[in-house]
């Protein structure tokens, strides 16, 4: 099993926007897969401003075929043109869950 976090550095003064958009983007993802379950985590001590996206699967293969399922969706590409002004950078995290 693995774990992939999707790591926003917002814009300063940007946070409530971002997750009140996420909550809207978490909502397009199970719509269109179901089975998915993500969190969404804000910044509490360390880099202000940083919103995480967070979910799990089986495998690295399940990974991409969920991301290739997701960007090709319209409704997922309408909502995310509207994130992409809130953010100041990003970044990804795969990890094996071990334990």
């Amino acid at each position: 099993m693995i774990l992939v976090r999707n790591v926003f550095q917002l814009k300063f003064g940007q946070a409530r926007p971002a997750v009140a958009l996420w909550k809207e983007g978490i909502q397009i993802a199970k719509r269109v897969q179901p089975k998915e379950s993500p969190r969404l985590l804000t910044d509490i001590v360390g880099t202000s401003y940083t919103v995480v996206l967070e979910n799990t699967y089986e495998s690295l293969a399940d990974f991409e075929q969920s991301a290739r399922t997701l960007m090709a969706n319209d409704d997922w590409h309408k909502w995310y043109q509207k994130l992409v002004p809130l953010v100041e950078s990003g970044r990804r995290e795969i990890y094996t869950i071990a334990g």
